[in-house]
């Protein structure tokens, strides 16, 4: 930031061993997962998390698939890589530029570099601005590609793949065919050479086929509690049939009326049978999530049994969060804190265990931080920032800025705003304003932007929502600072 003096940033603390450049490098990524789904994923806690270093306050600053997987591939914000949504303009593979990455930039390096699983929504499908076939693609940067073929993606029980160019039919649960794929790369002779996988699972995000007791099993399919679900491991289903959806202050709020008066856009509410099915959906994705918990654990053990554990940086992450009752809503995309929040758990050399960081990090700050193990670079601004530096910084507060398109638009944001420490600022297209202050009111029930008494913090945090909403590189929000100075967001020039 600029205008501040120099002495109001804090400095990094590398008192973290850096990697020696030859680490290798394990970036597992779930599909939807909510941070609140991690509880049950205790292997994944147990090696991960106690294991390493867990990041509290991780964020997608654009919460839905294509940009956020975007954003971890070229350590930039939705609005410089253009993959702004899903389908139409400035969406899916199509609208992605996938020549300057972070598997580019660690091949020019020395690395090999390994990819299982999804890839940016649409890849396969035929380009609709080219016309072009593009199952047979092969994106640049990547030693061994073995990559899934939408719409089979989201067959749990089979799925085309592109392995190395060529297309096959692959059987078998989705979860456990990507921990296989990723096994079988990560133990090939790579003659020395450090290698970087990334493996991408599709669960917990919805897919098929349909179950016995699944929403649009029991319900017809033209009715609203006809919810799409993910697809649990046969082993995993039923596990949680007993378990609840958690209630929560924002879960299924009957009172939408005092939500209008206090300024919070009122959502439909949802019936007694909704409800229910809801509760299948959230049981399902956490039985998903059992799968995933196992993946982790085996591909740990793998490492650990060819001697490579002690040289890898393993990271875990989602793409972006999920809620399935907050404010009344099912999905992703909302700037609010079950999107935006997603887990991020590391564990690697130098790294301590056990810790917890509270310092806002974001999925651009993930592939820089992949490009600083490696000693790399890309040939574009980064908006992210290596955050190994700042794993021993506890209370350390910067600005992050948050936008979203529209799912088949991306000409026009959908809303655009900031987050600066236990602050929220959200302005829609149509002009509605939100702003909210979690460090009292956690789940985001009352809506400040109106009040009298905020409107300094209004004013601040729109300035600062502003300043970069266009940012680039050097421009982004890359500097930390004091956690005091989060209390008074005045004190940060707009």
């Amino acid at each position: 930031m600029t205008g501040i003096g120099s002495d109001a940033a804090s400095t990094p603390t590398p008192a973290v061993e850096r990697p020696d450049g030859r680490t290798n490098i394990l970036l597992i990524t779930a599909d939807d997962l909510a941070v609140r789904d991690l509880v049950f994923m205790p292997k994944t806690l147990e090696l991960l998390q106690e294991g390493g270093v867990a990041f509290g306050d991780a964020l997608a600053p654009t919460p839905i698939c294509v940009p956020a997987r975007a954003s971890l591939l070229t350590g930039q914000y939705a609005h410089n890589h253009g993959a702004v949504t899903i389908t139409g303009h400035g969406g899916g593979y199509a609208s992605f530029d996938d020549t300057n990455t972070v598997p580019v930039a660690l091949q020019k390096v020395g690395y090999d570099t390994l990819f299982a699983g999804k890839y940016i929504n649409g890849y396969g499908k035929v380009n609709p601005l080219t016309g072009a076939d593009t199952e047979h693609d092969l994106p640049p940067g990547w030693t061994d590609w073995r990559a899934t073929i939408d719409p089979s993606t989201y067959r749990f029980d089979r799925r085309r793949m592109n392995i190395n160019g060529e297309v096959r039919r692959v059987p078998g649960y989705a979860t456990e065919v990507m921990t296989e794929q990723t096994q079988d790369m990560i133990t090939g002779d790579r003659d020395g050479r450090p290698w970087f996988a990334w493996v991408n699972y599709v669960a917990p995000h919805v897919g098929g086929p349909e179950g016995p007791g699944d929403p649009r099993t029991i319900h017809p399919k033209d009715t609203r509690a006809a919810f799409k679900t993910t697809v649990p491991a046969d082993e995993d289903r039923g596990y949680y049939q007993r378990v609840s959806i958690p209630n929560l202050p924002y879960s299924f709020p009957d009172d939408t009326d005092d939500l209008a008066k206090a300024n919070k856009p009122s959502h439909r509410r949802f019936t007694k049978l909704e409800k229910r099915a809801l509760r299948t959906v959230y049981q399902r994705r956490i039985e998903a999530a059992r799968g995933i918990d196992r993946g982790v654990a085996a591909l740990v053990d793998t490492l650990e049994e060819t001697g490579q554990l002690d040289r890898t940086l393993v990271v875990f992450t989602s793409d972006n969060g999920f809620t399935v009752d907050a404010h009344n809503l099912n999905g992703k995309l909302y700037p609010w804190d079950d999107s935006l929040r997603i887990p991020v758990l590391m564990r690697g050399p130098g790294l301590p265990q056990g810790h917890e960081v509270r310092t806002a990090v974001t999925n651009p700050d993930l592939a820089a931080t992949l490009l600083g193990v490696a000693g790399a670079e890309v040939n574009h601004p980064l908006d992210g920032v290596d955050i190994l530096p700042w794993v021993n910084a506890l209370d350390q507060v910067r600005a992050i800025p948050i936008e979203g398109w529209p799912g088949g638009d991306g000409s026009r944001r959908l809303y655009m705003g900031v987050r600066l420490g236990a602050w929220t600022y959200v302005r829609f297209r149509g002009g509605e304003e939100e702003l909210y202050d979690r460090a009292t009111d956690e789940y985001e029930m009352r809506n400040l932007a109106h009040d009298p008494a905020s409107k300094p913090v209004l004013l601040a945090l729109k300035r600062l929502a502003v300043r970069y909403r266009d940012c680039m590189g050097a421009q982004c929000p890359q500097e930390f600072y004091p956690a005091a100075w989060a209390a008074d967001p005045t004190r940060f020039p707009g």
